[in-house]
């Protein structure tokens, strides 16, 4: 064969191994292919890649070709021994000619034994990573005496150093997936015990009301309505049902329906497929499909539209959509919890929201009790708040100043657990030394008494001199007019004067 002819195979033959290679993620797949490849390009009869075992020393068959299985199960060579465990040792090649006229071919398959009328030529090349053996590739092939061995034994090392390249490319994505594997795990196990609703903060009898609730809902597949005040912890709530719950392990989206546009929220929601509007380039997979077999959150469900509450009541009666600009009926799988802050029964009289949808969501509803509702656990989220951000700031800041706590049980919250993390964190950034006072909470929290600016009148007081304000400033306006200054102050005649006569105003006084 022409010399030309026999480099073009050579490249053939590397590049369907490249190929080979490349396309297999398992080992032993891939070495089969490449064993399979070496057999009909390279006129293989019997081949084997073995692998040392560098905590036994010990060398194994990992795949042959020509080799019964019986056979590759039992052979084991020790570190030099035989040609291929002398390979592995020295990191050297070795070429026989005629293994018949080789003394130290072991011949451990006993596949040779067999009476043939052609000699076998032996080729092992080692595989390396680095400078470490890991292995040897060895090939039978027909002795030829046109055939140069040297040739042979150079492609089968060129070969070897792709498969070492293979071997080490799975070891870098082994050791990855289970890198990401362990850190999945672990972020799991994070988020399954921070959203524990046994990790709630609070221990209310309004709060031991809502623990309760969300024990008995968990493990359901019952849909969920969370109501409450802004702030009041809903999505906390929603978290603490998924990771309770028997789709866990699954997927949990959340959804802000007051965040999204009114023309974005249903391709948000149900996906849309390529040039279905203008900007759809390609197509999106909606929420309710990433959350399939899992749990989808709706927060602030009473933002969404009636166009859109159509497809919501359809999707969680028959479990089924279509997306946006599409056709093809797609069902699902998913647990719904929504929530809101909005008076829905009142949002269904005024015809801005369906009363059907509404019966539909409420099937399970739990009611977050306001802060003002729940005095007690004031200082247990504060305390918890203190040492979040004590930490997070590096600070040693230990507890509140008994004025400081007098603040923060006096007051109202009106943005609810929300209000009072931000009020804490403000604090402690804030603070320079082991105790928050006073001092550091926001001017909003004082109240008269610690401002001192208690009313020095009494009500009935303070009424009086608004009404002589009052009527003075209509007698100016009218120029003592008592008639004119009734109708400015949409009285009586009688009345203004009894009050004019009841403060001492004499009405002459302003003509």
């Amino acid at each position: 064969m022409p010399e030309s002819m026999k480099r073009i195979e050579d490249v053939t033959l590397l590049y369907e191994i490249s190929k080979t290679l490349n396309e297999h993620l398992e080992l032993k797949k891939s070495l089969y292919k490449v064993l399979d490849t070496l057999s009909t390009a390279f006129n293989m009869i019997r081949g084997t890649v073995t692998l040392l075992n560098p905590m036994t020393n010990e060398i194994s068959i990992e795949v042959a070709h020509g080799i019964s299985k019986s056979a590759v199960e039992k052979v084991r060579y020790k570190l030099g021994e035989g040609i291929t465990g002398r390979v592995i040792q020295t990191g050297h090649a070795v070429t026989i000619p005629k293994i018949s006229e080789e003394p130290h071919f072991l011949d451990r398959t006993e596949t040779r034994r067999r009476k043939v009328d052609y000699e076998i030529s032996f080729i092992c090349v080692p595989i390396k990573k680095g400078n470490q053996v890991i292995g040897a590739l060895s090939v039978d092939h027909q002795y030829d005496e046109n055939y140069s061995l040297k040739s042979g034994e150079k492609l089968l090392s060129v070969i070897a150093t792709m498969i070492a390249r293979h071997v080490i490319n799975l070891e870098t994505i082994h050791l990855e997936k289970e890198q990401l594997r362990e850190e999945n795990r672990r972020l799991r196990s994070e988020l399954e015990t921070k959203y524990s609703f046994t990790n709630i903060v609070g221990n209310s009898s309004r709060m031991r009301e809502v623990f309760q609730m969300i024990s008995q809902v968990s493990k359901s597949n019952a849909t969920v309505l969370i109501r409450g005040e802004s702030g009041t912890g809903k999505e906390l709530v929603a978290s603490s049902v998924h990771y309770n719950s028997l789709r866990s392990k699954n997927a949990f989206i959340k959804v802000n329906c007051a965040a999204l546009p009114a023309n974005l929220i249903e391709s948000e929601l149900f996906g849309h497929e390529k040039g279905s509007f203008t900007g759809a380039i390609k197509q999106k997979l909606g929420k309710f499909e990433l959350a399939n077999k899992g749990t989808i959150f709706l927060d602030e469900i009473g933002a969404v539209g009636l166009d859109v509450q159509i497809r919501l009541l359809r999707i969680l009666q028959e479990r089924e959509f279509e997306r946006v600009g599409g056709h093809q009926t797609i069902k699902v799988d998913v647990r719904v919890i929504a929530a809101t802050n909005k008076n829905l029964e009142q949002s269904i009289e005024d015809e801005t929201f369906r009363g059907d949808l509404y019966y539909r969501l409420n099937v399970f509803p739990i009611y977050m009790p306001p802060l003002r509702e729940r005095k007690t656990d004031i200082l247990l989220l504060a305390d918890y708040f203190l040492e979040k951000y004590s930490k997070e700031n590096h600070k040693n800041i230990r507890r509140f100043s008994t004025p400081a706590i007098d603040m923060m049980m006096n007051y109202h919250w009106p943005g609810n657990v929300r209000e009072l993390e931000n009020c804490i964190e403000r604090a402690v950034l804030l603070c320079d030394e082991g105790v928050i006072h006073s001092y550091h909470l926001p001017a909003t929290l004082q109240t008269g008494v610690e401002s001192g600016t208690l009313p020095a009148h009494s009500l009935e007081e303070a009424v009086a001199n608004l009404e002589k304000e009052m009527i003075i400033d209509a007698l100016k306006n009218t120029r003592g007019n008592i008639t004119t200054a009734a109708q400015l102050l949409k009285t009586t005649v009688r009345k203004f004067a009894y009050k004019a006569q009841q403060y001492a105003i004499d009405y002459r006084n302003y003509r």
